[in-house]
């Protein structure tokens, strides 16, 4: 479970941070401290302060994504149209999430807090502009998993939402992990045949399976 700074929580929750140091004080909300004396508070308490009538009937989310942060206008353009869609079948938005990074990437801070939102029977619907906005591949898996935890997506299909580019972006990301972990198996190679330690272990190894 994530655990949030006192900002980030006050932000959540829809308090100032001052309230915040006021509530631990009274113990009406108690911050929990790192071995460093910093206060911080936990997704647990996120639940519990929303109280029941959240747990019982769920949020209607907005979950927007973009790859890079140069495409922050196309981010508040899927934005401003969701909430368009939304205003227009009468649908009462409770909260937008807004992420920056790649649709292969599973560990978006907001995705990952959707998700555990979803787990925890906070959120009843999802609202995307298209599927690739939630997630590049494995859609109908995460799809099925959401209708299990009692949540439906919507999916508008906004075309305009979702660039090619995107894809683009996604597809040279991989290239670029792949690079960086052929270079690093190279690199451990040289490594290794430069430690004469390791080269005799290896040698020994061998002979005795031999």
């Amino acid at each position: 479970m994530s655990n949030y700074k006192p900002r980030e929580f006050a932000e959540m929750i829809g308090v100032s941070v001052k309230t915040l140091q006021r509530w631990d004080k009274e113990g009406k909300l108690k911050a929990y401290r790192t071995p460093t004396d910093r206060r911080y508070y936990t997704h647990r308490q996120y639940v519990d302060y929303m109280g029941d009538g959240n747990t019982k009937h769920g949020k209607t989310v907005i979950y927007t994504r973009v790859s890079t942060a140069n495409q922050k206008d196309d981010l508040q353009n899927q934005v401003a149209f969701l909430k368009q869609y939304a205003n227009a079948k009468g649908i009462i938005v409770d909260e937008i999430f807004e992420d920056i990074g790649s649709g292969l990437n599973y560990n978006r801070k907001k995705w990952n807090k959707l998700i555990e939102d979803c787990m925890l029977g906070l959120v009843k619907t999802v609202i995307v502009a298209h599927k690739d906005r939630f997630i590049r591949f494995g859609y109908e898996w995460f799809e099925r998993f959401l209708k299990s935890n009692g949540v439906e997506i919507i999916v508008v299909n906004n075309e305009r939402a979702s660039p090619e580019q995107e894809l683009v972006n996604d597809l040279i990301s991989i290239i670029h992990v792949f690079s960086c972990r052929i270079y690093g198996l190279r690199k451990y190679k040289k490594q290794i045949k430069g430690d004469e330690d390791i080269v005799k272990e290896l040698q020994d190894r061998n002979k005795s399976n031999s």
